[in-house]
């Protein structure tokens, strides 16, 4: 038979359940576009940059059973589009990165975006790949695909040559989607007797969850009811265990975690971490104690053991360990309301947020009071975005996060200007869920004309926009070392007439008195299918303990004469100004 490549690609995207792309056409791309458009099942969306659309992508696969797929112009597209496609690489996220290329049937130099596309992706993907042929197009998608969702997730890179695309060239036959395998090495029994002997002779075991135990959350209650383990999560990894269980203690564990997960985790001897890698920000800044033995699963071998020695390491799919774990610890009858260690937790849970509720917010919006009415005004099953910032880490600490909720957030790429198109993204594949972006201002302005996308769509996105003026967690991170603050102070927008412009509604909530009314208008206008900006007056005064502590482990690894000099510094502008 005969098909052009770019009918090949969409028969393939098709296949694979694609049901939405995102990119910007252009001269290398439009006869993918042309074909997308005649498909029943794949909406191309258009964005207002390809930055967003990789970000949009990313949010697909992590809130949906589909795969996010860009499609861009090479060189440039791709460029802008690398923001996104980094944080997908760092964070684990499959993607599909697929792009345009200059001509191969001229001898032609110096095309339009003519530069090695292989070479550019290589560094941000888990495989690059460049169709030559017609008969490729097809298994090398499924292939790139697969390579995608297998083992530990991730980025992969598609180049199609333009006269690939619009040429037809004659394919014999049209493969079926790949047969999926997660982890291609076998769970080990051996492994998993060692890990239940070394949980069973703990004085105390804690769980410290990731994102890839995510999908074991079922085995996760069971193994932490039969061992009455404290549990904590990673930041990326927040719904990995429910907020309400009563053995739940927050992100992270340490002098940086919340007070519940510090003082529930100080007796613990043996550490189980599953689908987490220890990384900077799960351990703010490489601060959490390893006198405890770490039992450490992940999918990824590179990643056991790499920052913290693992005691046993066990290279597996967390839903596959999670279970077998679970199955072979004895099973928890009904599970205590009422123990010391529960306790333990819930009162420190308590009286941390009333430390905050008691926190003076000087006529602005007090964290926990907004987060405390956003918990009630939000669904079981809602999905929850953070962009990065101050209030990634407010939304950590403070946002409960019971039920089915979801919650998504660049993590170990960093990437600013996450949440406005992910969000977006989110509401696109959930579209009865609540959808909620909590994103400060500075994250905010980097791309917040992707509510335009929003608007078109008839998509009710809310955006808590923490609005104080400023890059608040690096000014909180200058703050102390530097006494003075550079480059963090932002321009003013007014988020009124910026909001009418993009079509959202614009909701203002100045004061702690607002945060009902405020939230209700809110979700009114966005169930009439409205995107809405909602300015929050935020107060920032009081740090979050992931800032303080990230901040103190820092500094402590100065040696003696760099934190005298920090210290000189601060007191000498602190008293001259």
């Amino acid at each position: 038979m005969q098909r052009t490549g770019a009918r090949l690609l969409r028969t393939a995207l098709e296949n694979l359940g694609v049901r939405h792309t995102f990119g910007i056409p252009g001269v290398h791309t439009t006869e993918i576009y042309d074909e997308l458009n005649l498909s029943n099942q794949i909406r191309p969306m258009l964005v207002t940059h390809e930055g967003g659309a990789s970000f949009m992508a990313d949010a697909v696969s992590r809130t949906s059973d589909s795969i996010g797929v860009l499609v861009v112009v090479p060189a440039a597209g791709l460029t802008h589009a690398m923001s996104g496609i980094g944080e997908a690489f760092l964070d684990g996220i499959p993607l599909l990165v697929i792009s345009g290329g200059v001509r191969t049937d001229t001898d032609h130099k110096y095309q339009l975006h003519d530069m090695d596309m292989q070479a550019l992706m290589t560094p941000l993907t888990k495989k690059t790949f460049k169709i030559t042929r017609h008969d490729q197009v097809i298994p090398m998608i499924y292939e790139a695909y697969a390579c995608a969702r297998g083992g530990e997730p991730g980025p992969v890179y598609v180049e199609i040559p333009v006269n690939i695309q619009f040429t037809k060239g004659t394919v014999t036959d049209l493969p079926t989607p790949p047969t999926l395998i997660r982890c291609a090495k076998q769970l080990a029994l051996k492994d998993i007797e060692a890990a239940v002997q070394m949980l069973q002779d703990a004085r105390q075991v804690g769980l410290f969850l990731g994102w890839g135990a995510k999908a074991a959350r079922a085995d996760a209650i069971r193994i932490a009811d039969s061992l009455a383990a404290p549990v904590a999560t990673s930041l990326q990894g927040l719904t990995s265990f429910p907020h309400d269980h009563p053995l739940h203690c927050g992100m992270g564990y340490g002098p940086a975690a919340v007070p519940a997960a510090e003082a529930a985790f100080a007796a613990c001897d043996v550490i189980l971490a599953v689908g987490v890698r220890f990384g900077e920000i799960a351990t703010a800044s490489y601060s959490i104690p390893d006198a405890a033995k770490i039992i450490h699963i992940d999918i990824n071998p590179d990643a056991l053991g790499a920052n913290y020695a693992a005691a046993i390491g066990i290279e597996a799919d967390a839903a596959v360990a999670l279970k077998a774990l679970a199955d072979a610890l004895p099973a928890q009858v009904a599970s205590p309301q009422d123990t010391p260690m529960m306790r333990l937790i819930a009162d420190q849970k308590a009286a941390y947020r009333q430390e905050w509720r008691d926190h003076a917010s000087d006529g602005k919006v007090n964290p926990c009071l907004f987060f405390d009415g956003l918990d009630k005004a939000l669904a079981s099953d809602a999905i929850v975005l953070a962009d990065d910032g101050n209030h990634t880490f407010l939304a950590a600490e403070l946002m409960p996060l019971g039920g089915e909720r979801r919650f998504i957030s660049p993590t170990d790429f960093n990437c600013m200007g996450y949440c406005v198109p992910a969000a977006i993204a989110a509401k696109l594949e959930n579209r009865e869920a609540q959808v909620v972006g909590i994103v400060g201002d500075g994250a905010f302005l980097m791309t917040a004309m992707e509510i335009l996308t929003a608007s078109a769509d008839g998509l009710g996105v809310i955006y808590f926009i923490f609005a104080d003026g400023e890059l608040s967690q690096i000014a909180q991170a200058q703050e102390i070392p530097y006494n003075r603050k550079a480059c963090t102070v932002l321009p003013r927008l007014k988020y009124a007439p910026f909001a009418e412009s993009v079509g959202a509604a614009y909701v203002n909530m100045a004061t702690n008195a607002d945060i009902d009314n405020s939230l209700s208008r809110a979700f009114a206008a966005a169930a009439k299918g409205q995107p809405v900006v909602v300015e929050v007056a935020i107060d920032y005064s009081k740090k979050t303990r992931f800032t303080k502590g990230a901040i103190k482990a820092n500094l402590d690894r100065f040696d003696f004469g760099t934190k005298m000099r920090f210290i000189g510094r601060a007191l000498t502008r602190k008293v001259t100004g």
